[in-house]
């Protein structure tokens, strides 16, 4: 079968093609970034090549020398970026250039604004990778053999960005990869020696491999071009970043080896370079970005942490090194005690692992923390990011539980803003005295909980109540159960006990009103006997006639609405009906001879209790007519 009968063209798929529009517009005014990002893909192509090759040293072929090369030709208008590292087969050309396979990129340009300023540092937080070529380029040609497969097995890709690709089979003697661009109109800036060595030396001089240009030609005296001179130069420092010492790196090197390691258009918020030397050596350098990355919420990408072996790159799997609540953690850990051909299963039981996972998760904690307490709107800008993420924390990490805590940030009745600005430690200094519970409230969204009908007796007395409304508030509640001594208590579950804060003349009070309501309670339990699990009186509201609460051990009803909207079967559990004493329905309801009445005045209280708290009506037609009823017997 000839080379020509495997040629095809294929479409992109309708995200890449959004994405290579986007660039195009959205990066034009920083766009020697492609040059970073190109030459970034061929060092991570050459230490594919370096990991493979531990378990099978054939892949080098005949040449074991992995470097990067970057020419230009001003007569073609092209820039090349070619590499002898890995290279790709057919099939990984198509899943790799010709789609974007990472879940969460339909969130990516759904938040897209249209605003050129806003959209470019989403675009950061995507990762430009491949196709920032296109942001100078009107066609690109990438020409890849895989390592270890003859010289026919080598592919041709092809495309001008605006919809479709061509791939095809051809003859390639080297491994690797090699991108041509073929540079738009107005683009001869960058066929300049001078440019892309300046625009290397700022972006990728920490590339751990040698970046060769042509030497550039420089005449003697006579003017002429002394030929032996000519040939190939590095024009990288080609020494790891971590390798060196701290105060031989400056903070902007810091910054633009992240962007390399991260794909990432911006600067990190904050970074921690560390050396262990003693019975377990390791470097590790961790950046926390400063912005989510796009796909933040897959917490099956762990994608974070390049784990290197006496500086041979291993795998970029930051399951093992980092636990997921850490996920948007980048950079990387280099150590000497660990043999180079190990595998992901014996990471899995490595007490090596173990050893420099715990202090590597202790490092970022205890950067947050000073950033908390040194810096707190630095810290409020990470909240902002990375807040819900970190609150899954004290479910997964039993040993940081402490620590975690203190990092936490809430909405609370102290601040009435929806602003997470209030850590547990804030609350604890503001409690009133003889209070022993830290109060919360959890809703689906934030106006629920702050006018949720539970927080009515909290207000009256000023008890500071926290306003929790972040899906992942239900589970943080599960495992967080107390701080500082004090227990956490959900305003919606259980018998509201204030303890001391109630006087004994209170007490004495409620006690008599409950005996006083005590046949109104059995009447309204034996008619709503089918939906509630218990009803009495309380004495938390002061302007709503009824409220829902869970038992104590019981399922939230927030948490069960959350799991059915996610497909999962929730057996429930029946609410408790709380009816206020002083409100005049309750006292009307008290008074009610008549059964009908009473059945429907029982109905509308327990339906409007639960609508109060963010529930669905089973039967919205009748209560609707219900209620029409009354209005035409008050009228």
């Amino acid at each position: 079968m000839s080379v020509d009968a495997h040629k095809e063209t294929l479409g992109f798929q309708t995200e890449v093609k959004q994405l290579l529009n986007l660039m195009i517009h959205s990066l034009y005014s920083n766009k020697e970034i492609f040059l970073r990002e190109l030459v970034s893909n061929a060092a991570d192509a050459a230490d594919k090549l370096r990991f493979e090759a531990l378990s099978d040293d054939a892949l080098y072929e005949e040449d074991g020398e992995l470097n990067i090369r970057v020419a230009f030709d001003k007569d073609a208008g092209t820039v090349t970026i070619s590499d002898n590292g890995i290279g790709m087969n057919r099939e990984e050309v198509v899943d790799n250039i010709g789609t974007i396979a990472r879940s969460g990129t339909r969130k990516f340009f759904d938040s897209l604004t249209g605003d050129q300023t806003k959209d470019s540092q989403l675009i950061g937080q995507f990762g430009v990778g491949f196709y920032s070529a296109f942001i100078v380029a009107d066609k690109v040609t990438l020409r890849t053999r895989r390592a270890g497969l003859g010289a026919e097995y080598g592919v041709q890709w092809e495309s001008a960005g605006e919809g479709e690709f061509t791939i095809e089979t051809i003859e390639k003697a080297e491994r690797g990869t090699e991108i041509i661009l073929h540079l738009r109109d107005g683009e001869d800036e960058f066929l300049n020696g001078w440019r892309l060595r300046n625009i290397i030396s700022k972006y990728s001089d920490h590339i751990n491999l040698p970046i060769l240009m042509a030497k550039e030609p420089v005449p003697n005296e006579d003017g002429e071009i002394d030929e032996a001179d000519q040939g190939d130069e590095t024009v990288n420092k080609a020494t790891a970043l971590w390798t060196l010492a701290k105060n031989d790196i400056s903070d902007d090197e810091y910054k633009e080896f992240y962007k390399q390691i991260a794909h990432d258009f911006q600067d990190p918020m904050t970074w921690s370079h560390n050396k262990v030397e003693g019975n377990l050596e390791y470097t590790s350098l961790l950046y926390i970005p400063s912005k989510a990355p796009f796909d933040l919420w897959d917490r099956d990408r762990m994608h974070g942490i390049k784990l290197y072996v006496k500086r041979v790159f291993i795998m970029e799997d930051s399951d093992q090194l980092m636990p997921r609540y850490l996920r948007f953690i980048r950079g990387v850990i280099d150590t000497n005690d660990l043999p180079l051909n190990v595998s992901r299963e014996i990471l899995q039981s490595s007490k090596t692992i173990d050893t420099i996972r715990a202090a590597s998760v202790k490092k970022v904690l205890s950067e947050l923390n000073k950033m908390a307490k040194n810096e707190p709107e630095q810290y409020a800008e990470f909240w902002k990011e990375f807040g819900q993420v970190i609150k899954e924390g004290p479910g997964e990490d039993f040993a940081n539980k402490e620590a975690l805590a203190k990092l936490l940030r809430f909405a609370s009745t102290e601040t009435g803003s929806q602003e997470q600005t209030v850590s547990l430690e804030d609350y604890v200094s503001r409690m009133k005295d003889k209070q022993d519970k830290i109060y919360y409230i959890t809703a689906e969204s934030f106006a629920a909980a702050k006018n949720s009908p539970h927080l009515e007796v909290f207000r009256k007395k000023g008890i500071e109540v926290l306003l929790l409304s972040d899906r992942v508030d239900e589970w943080l509640t599960q495992s967080l159960t107390e701080f500082d001594g004090k227990h956490m208590q959900s305003v919606a579950k259980g018998d509201l006990d204030l303890g001391e804060l109630e006087d004994e003349e209170e007490k004495k009070a409620h006690e008599e009103i409950d005996k006083n309501f005590e046949d109104l309670v059995e009447r309204v339990k034996k008619t709503l006997d089918e939906k509630v699990k218990d009803v009495r009186i309380t004495h938390r509201l002061t302007d709503s006639p009824a409220c829902l609460v869970a038992d104590h051990y019981d399922m939230s009803a927030n948490l069960e609405r959350m799991l059915k909207a996610a497909g999962q079967e929730v057996s429930g559990s029946k609410p408790i009906l709380e009816l206020n004493p002083e409100h005049p329905m309750v006292a009307k309801l008290k008074d009610e001879a008549d059964e009908t009445r009473f059945t429907d005045w029982t109905s509308i209280i327990f339906d409007q209790a639960l609508l109060a708290e963010g529930g669905q009506l089973d039967d919205p037609a009748n209560y609707v007519k219900r209620i029409n009823e009354l209005l035409l017997k008050i009228a």
